[in-house]
Protein backbone atom coordinates (compact mmCIF):
# COMPACT_ATOMS: atom_id res chain seq x y z
CA UNK A 1 0.00 0.00 0.00
CA UNK A 2 1.15 3.13 -0.70
CA UNK A 3 1.71 6.32 1.41
CA UNK A 4 -1.74 8.53 1.26
CA UNK A 5 -1.06 12.52 1.72
CA UNK A 6 -4.11 13.13 3.74
CA UNK A 7 -4.03 17.44 3.54
CA UNK A 8 -1.14 17.94 6.33
CA UNK A 9 -1.42 14.01 7.79
CA UNK A 10 0.92 11.49 6.07
CA UNK A 11 -0.43 8.14 7.05
CA UNK A 12 0.79 4.90 6.47
CA UNK A 13 -0.87 1.78 7.67
CA UNK A 14 2.17 -0.04 7.10
CA UNK A 15 4.56 1.72 9.17
CA UNK A 16 1.68 2.54 11.72
CA UNK A 17 2.44 5.83 12.00
CA UNK A 18 0.31 9.16 10.90
CA UNK A 19 3.03 12.29 10.42
CA UNK A 20 2.57 15.50 9.90
CA UNK A 21 4.61 17.17 7.09
CA UNK A 22 7.90 19.09 8.00
CA UNK A 23 7.73 18.67 11.65
CA UNK A 24 10.70 17.65 12.48
CA UNK A 25 11.88 16.74 9.51
CA UNK A 26 15.05 18.02 10.30
CA UNK A 27 15.59 15.51 13.20
CA UNK A 28 16.98 12.20 12.97
CA UNK A 29 14.30 9.83 14.88
CA UNK A 30 15.73 6.68 16.67
CA UNK A 31 15.38 3.34 16.02
CA UNK A 32 12.75 1.48 17.88
CA UNK A 33 14.56 1.16 22.01
CA UNK A 34 17.48 3.38 20.51
CA UNK A 35 18.48 5.44 23.50
CA UNK A 36 17.54 9.08 23.27
CA UNK A 37 19.97 11.96 24.21
CA UNK A 38 17.49 15.06 25.27
CA UNK A 39 19.83 16.78 26.74
CA UNK A 40 19.11 20.42 27.03
CA UNK A 41 15.39 19.72 27.32
CA UNK A 42 13.36 21.82 29.46
CA UNK A 43 11.16 19.26 30.54
CA UNK A 44 13.51 16.83 31.00
CA UNK A 45 12.65 16.86 34.91
CA UNK A 46 9.64 14.69 33.44
CA UNK A 47 11.65 11.70 34.19
CA UNK A 48 12.72 12.62 37.90
CA UNK A 49 10.72 12.52 40.99
CA UNK A 50 8.26 9.29 39.62
CA UNK A 51 6.21 7.42 41.84
CA UNK A 52 6.66 4.36 39.82
CA UNK A 53 10.36 3.42 38.08
CA UNK A 54 9.58 4.27 34.20
CA UNK A 55 6.96 7.23 32.34
CA UNK A 56 5.52 6.68 29.44
CA UNK A 57 5.16 9.89 27.52
CA UNK A 58 3.04 9.20 24.49
CA UNK A 59 1.96 11.99 22.52
CA UNK A 60 -1.24 11.62 20.11
CA UNK A 61 -4.05 12.65 18.93
CA UNK A 62 -7.66 12.13 18.89
CA UNK A 63 -8.38 11.08 15.42
CA UNK A 64 -5.07 9.53 14.97
CA UNK A 65 -6.36 5.87 13.42
CA UNK A 66 -2.18 4.80 14.17
CA UNK A 67 -3.14 5.77 17.73
CA UNK A 68 -6.41 4.13 18.05
CA UNK A 69 -4.53 1.03 16.50
CA UNK A 70 -2.50 0.38 19.15
CA UNK A 71 -4.82 0.95 22.12
CA UNK A 72 -4.90 -2.82 22.95
CA UNK A 73 -1.31 -2.78 23.15
CA UNK A 74 -1.38 -0.05 25.90
CA UNK A 75 -4.19 -1.89 27.69
CA UNK A 76 -2.48 -5.08 27.68
CA UNK A 77 0.86 -2.98 29.04
CA UNK A 78 -1.06 -1.62 31.61
CA UNK A 79 -2.84 -4.57 32.74
CA UNK A 80 0.80 -6.97 32.90
CA UNK A 81 2.96 -3.64 34.16
CA UNK A 82 0.49 -1.20 35.37
CA UNK A 83 2.86 -1.40 38.99
CA UNK A 84 5.97 -0.19 37.32
CA UNK A 85 4.66 1.93 34.55
CA UNK A 86 2.38 5.83 34.21
CA UNK A 87 1.30 6.71 31.00
CA UNK A 88 1.41 10.49 30.67
CA UNK A 89 -0.76 11.69 27.50
CA UNK A 90 0.40 15.08 25.19
CA UNK A 91 -1.05 16.07 22.31
CA UNK A 92 0.41 16.50 18.97
CA UNK A 93 -2.10 18.64 16.81
CA UNK A 94 -2.11 16.34 13.63
CA UNK A 95 -4.68 18.60 11.90
CA UNK A 96 -4.24 22.04 12.38
CA UNK A 97 -7.14 22.93 9.87
CA UNK A 98 -7.92 22.68 5.82
CA UNK A 99 -6.42 25.49 4.87
CA UNK A 100 -3.36 25.30 6.87
CA UNK A 101 -2.31 22.56 3.75
CA UNK A 102 -1.46 23.03 0.08
CA UNK A 103 0.20 21.44 -2.69
CA UNK A 104 -0.85 18.51 -5.04
CA UNK A 105 -0.28 16.27 -1.65
CA UNK A 106 -3.97 17.36 -0.61
CA UNK A 107 -6.40 15.14 -1.48
CA UNK A 108 -9.74 16.12 0.69
CA UNK A 109 -11.68 14.43 3.28
CA UNK A 110 -12.44 11.81 0.59
CA UNK A 111 -8.57 10.70 1.24
CA UNK A 112 -8.90 10.32 4.82
CA UNK A 113 -12.18 8.19 4.61
CA UNK A 114 -10.20 5.86 2.15
CA UNK A 115 -7.35 5.42 4.46
CA UNK A 116 -9.65 5.03 7.89
CA UNK A 117 -11.44 1.66 5.43
CA UNK A 118 -7.51 0.50 5.09
CA UNK A 119 -6.83 1.18 8.83
CA UNK A 120 -9.76 -0.85 10.31
CA UNK A 121 -8.39 -3.45 8.30
CA UNK A 122 -4.25 -3.12 9.02
CA UNK A 123 -5.15 -2.98 12.60
CA UNK A 124 -8.22 -5.16 13.08
CA UNK A 125 -9.80 -2.18 14.81
CA UNK A 126 -13.43 -0.84 14.09
CA UNK A 127 -12.89 2.64 12.22
CA UNK A 128 -15.69 4.23 10.09
CA UNK A 129 -14.21 6.36 7.31
CA UNK A 130 -17.56 7.45 6.11
CA UNK A 131 -17.58 10.27 8.72
CA UNK A 132 -15.02 12.38 6.42
CA UNK A 133 -17.60 12.33 3.60
CA UNK A 134 -20.76 12.32 5.97
CA UNK A 135 -19.95 15.18 8.32
CA UNK A 136 -15.58 15.84 7.82
CA UNK A 137 -13.99 17.00 10.96
CA UNK A 138 -12.14 20.48 10.11
CA UNK A 139 -9.38 20.04 12.36
CA UNK A 140 -7.93 17.42 15.66
CA UNK A 141 -7.52 21.02 17.55
CA UNK A 142 -10.59 20.83 18.96
CA UNK A 143 -10.95 17.29 20.32
CA UNK A 144 -7.19 18.12 21.70
CA UNK A 145 -8.11 21.09 23.40
CA UNK A 146 -10.96 19.17 25.28
CA UNK A 147 -9.16 16.77 26.41
CA UNK A 148 -6.70 19.12 28.19
CA UNK A 149 -9.46 20.36 29.73
CA UNK A 150 -10.60 17.38 31.09
CA UNK A 151 -7.07 16.52 32.17
CA UNK A 152 -7.29 19.91 34.73
CA UNK A 153 -10.14 17.89 36.47
CA UNK A 154 -8.65 14.54 37.11
CA UNK A 155 -6.37 12.47 35.16
CA UNK A 156 -8.08 8.93 35.27
CA UNK A 157 -11.44 10.41 34.07
CA UNK A 158 -9.53 12.70 30.99
CA UNK A 159 -8.54 9.36 30.09
CA UNK A 160 -12.03 8.08 29.84
CA UNK A 161 -12.90 10.95 27.56
CA UNK A 162 -10.20 10.71 26.06
CA UNK A 163 -11.35 7.10 25.05
CA UNK A 164 -15.06 8.11 24.35
CA UNK A 165 -14.53 10.70 22.00
CA UNK A 166 -11.89 8.23 19.88
CA UNK A 167 -14.81 5.69 19.86
CA UNK A 168 -17.37 8.97 18.50
CA UNK A 169 -15.25 10.08 15.85
CA UNK A 170 -13.87 5.91 14.54
CA UNK A 171 -17.20 4.01 15.55
CA UNK A 172 -20.08 6.02 16.38
CA UNK A 173 -19.48 8.95 12.98
CA UNK A 174 -19.60 11.71 15.64
CA UNK A 175 -17.57 14.75 14.10
CA UNK A 176 -15.80 15.73 17.57
CA UNK A 177 -14.97 18.95 16.85
CA UNK A 178 -18.60 19.85 17.65
CA UNK A 179 -19.22 20.88 21.40
CA UNK A 180 -22.37 18.75 21.77
CA UNK A 181 -19.85 15.23 21.36
CA UNK A 182 -17.48 17.12 23.82
CA UNK A 183 -20.03 17.88 26.34
CA UNK A 184 -21.56 14.64 26.19
CA UNK A 185 -18.30 12.77 26.33
CA UNK A 186 -16.92 14.74 28.91
CA UNK A 187 -20.92 13.69 30.82
CA UNK A 188 -20.06 10.25 30.55
CA UNK A 189 -16.56 10.57 31.64
CA UNK A 190 -18.23 11.71 35.33
CA UNK A 191 -16.70 15.24 34.40
CA UNK A 192 -18.44 18.23 35.88
CA UNK A 193 -19.42 19.34 32.78
CA UNK A 194 -19.81 23.24 33.85
CA UNK A 195 -16.23 23.61 34.86
CA UNK A 196 -15.32 21.46 31.49
CA UNK A 197 -16.66 24.27 28.66
CA UNK A 198 -15.26 26.89 31.38
CA UNK A 199 -11.98 25.16 30.86
CA UNK A 200 -11.61 24.41 26.90
CA UNK A 201 -13.16 27.95 26.83
CA UNK A 202 -9.91 29.35 28.55
CA UNK A 203 -6.74 27.56 30.32
CA UNK A 204 -7.03 24.16 28.25
CA UNK A 205 -6.00 25.96 24.82
CA UNK A 206 -2.66 27.41 26.57
CA UNK A 207 -2.02 24.13 28.15
CA UNK A 208 -3.04 22.80 24.42
CA UNK A 209 -0.26 24.68 23.02
CA UNK A 210 2.32 24.01 25.63
CA UNK A 211 1.84 20.15 24.42
CA UNK A 212 2.43 21.52 20.72
CA UNK A 213 5.40 23.76 22.18
CA UNK A 214 6.55 19.76 24.01
CA UNK A 215 6.10 18.03 20.98
CA UNK A 216 8.38 20.16 18.69
CA UNK A 217 10.79 20.81 21.62
CA UNK A 218 11.31 16.77 21.87
CA UNK A 219 11.40 16.19 17.74
CA UNK A 220 7.60 14.59 17.70
CA UNK A 221 6.54 14.66 13.52
CA UNK A 222 4.45 12.02 13.75
CA UNK A 223 1.90 9.74 15.95
CA UNK A 224 2.02 7.40 17.99
CA UNK A 225 5.31 8.95 19.84
CA UNK A 226 5.95 7.24 23.14
CA UNK A 227 9.29 7.89 25.05
CA UNK A 228 9.68 5.74 28.09
CA UNK A 229 11.68 7.35 30.68
CA UNK A 230 12.98 5.93 33.89
CA UNK A 231 14.23 7.47 36.88
CA UNK A 232 17.60 7.91 36.12
CA UNK A 233 16.96 9.89 33.23
CA UNK A 234 17.57 7.16 30.40
CA UNK A 235 15.22 7.17 27.51
CA UNK A 236 13.86 5.16 24.89
CA UNK A 237 11.21 5.93 22.12
CA UNK A 238 9.19 3.86 20.11
CA UNK A 239 7.62 5.13 17.13
CA UNK A 240 4.58 4.15 15.35
CA UNK A 241 2.22 1.29 15.96
CA UNK A 242 3.78 -2.01 17.01
CA UNK A 243 3.55 -5.84 17.81
CA UNK A 244 2.63 -5.65 21.82
CA UNK A 245 6.08 -7.23 22.77
CA UNK A 246 7.75 -3.90 21.05
CA UNK A 247 6.40 -1.85 23.85
CA UNK A 248 6.90 -4.82 26.62
CA UNK A 249 10.82 -5.57 24.86
CA UNK A 250 11.06 -1.97 25.31
CA UNK A 251 9.98 -1.07 28.98
CA UNK A 252 11.61 -4.19 29.93
CA UNK A 253 14.85 -2.43 29.10
CA UNK A 254 14.56 -0.12 31.86
CA UNK A 255 13.43 -1.79 34.57
CA UNK A 256 16.50 -2.77 36.94
CA UNK A 257 13.84 -4.12 39.73
CA UNK A 258 12.66 -7.64 39.59
CA UNK A 259 9.28 -8.00 38.09
CA UNK A 260 6.61 -9.24 38.64
CA UNK A 261 4.09 -9.54 35.21
CA UNK A 262 0.21 -9.80 35.90
CA UNK A 263 -1.30 -12.34 34.15
CA UNK A 264 -5.32 -12.05 33.64
CA UNK A 265 -7.24 -15.44 34.06
CA UNK A 266 -10.73 -13.90 34.97
CA UNK A 267 -12.77 -12.68 32.02
CA UNK A 268 -13.72 -9.84 33.58
CA UNK A 269 -11.16 -8.22 34.22
CA UNK A 270 -10.95 -6.26 31.36
CA UNK A 271 -14.27 -4.96 32.13
CA UNK A 272 -13.20 -4.35 35.41
CA UNK A 273 -10.52 -2.14 34.41
CA UNK A 274 -11.81 -0.41 31.03
CA UNK A 275 -15.53 0.60 30.34
CA UNK A 276 -15.37 -0.92 26.75
CA UNK A 277 -13.67 -3.35 24.55
CA UNK A 278 -13.00 -4.37 20.92
CA UNK A 279 -12.55 -7.98 19.90
CA UNK A 280 -9.23 -7.22 18.94
CA UNK A 281 -8.23 -5.66 22.64
CA UNK A 282 -9.94 -8.62 24.11
CA UNK A 283 -8.40 -11.15 22.23
CA UNK A 284 -4.62 -9.20 22.93
CA UNK A 285 -5.40 -8.85 26.32
CA UNK A 286 -5.87 -12.45 27.26
CA UNK A 287 -3.74 -14.04 24.44
CA UNK A 288 -6.77 -15.97 22.59
CA UNK A 289 -7.71 -16.37 18.70
CA UNK A 290 -10.13 -14.01 17.93
CA UNK A 291 -12.56 -17.25 17.36
CA UNK A 292 -12.21 -17.88 21.10
CA UNK A 293 -12.43 -13.88 22.15
CA UNK A 294 -15.50 -14.09 20.50
CA UNK A 295 -16.99 -16.79 22.23
CA UNK A 296 -16.14 -15.59 25.26
CA UNK A 297 -17.53 -12.04 24.51
CA UNK A 298 -20.50 -13.43 23.19
CA UNK A 299 -20.95 -15.38 26.32
CA UNK A 300 -20.81 -12.45 28.74
CA UNK A 301 -22.90 -11.10 26.31
CA UNK A 302 -25.61 -13.62 26.21
CA UNK A 303 -25.26 -13.62 30.37
CA UNK A 304 -26.56 -10.05 30.38
CA UNK A 305 -22.83 -9.11 31.87
CA UNK A 306 -21.88 -6.95 28.73
CA UNK A 307 -23.53 -5.49 25.93
CA UNK A 308 -22.80 -5.20 22.17
CA UNK A 309 -22.91 -2.83 19.85
CA UNK A 310 -22.83 -3.39 16.31
CA UNK A 311 -22.06 -0.52 13.80
CA UNK A 312 -20.96 -0.61 10.24
CA UNK A 313 -17.24 -0.13 11.47
CA UNK A 314 -17.44 -3.14 13.63
CA UNK A 315 -18.16 -4.28 17.10
CA UNK A 316 -17.72 -2.97 21.05
CA UNK A 317 -18.60 -4.12 24.32
CA UNK A 318 -19.10 -2.25 26.99
CA UNK A 319 -19.86 -3.65 30.44
CA UNK A 320 -23.26 -3.27 31.58
CA UNK A 321 -23.97 -1.02 34.93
Amino acid sequence: MEKEFLNGMQCDPNTGICEVPGAGSKINQPEIGEVVDMQGLTDKQLATNQKKPVKLLYFTDPICSSCWGIDPQLRKLKNEYGQYITIEYRMGGLLKSWDSYGGSDVNGPASVAAHWDEASKQYNMPIDGSVWLEDPLASSYPPSVAFKAAQMQETEKAIIFLRRIKEKVFIEKKNITKWEFLKQAALEAGLNTEQFETDYNGLAKDLFNKDLAMAREWGVRGFPTIFFLDEEGSQLKVYGSKPYEVYEQTLLKLLSVPVVKNISQHSLDIFNQFNSATLQEYALFYNLSESDALIELEKLAAEKIIEKSTSRAGQIWHRNK
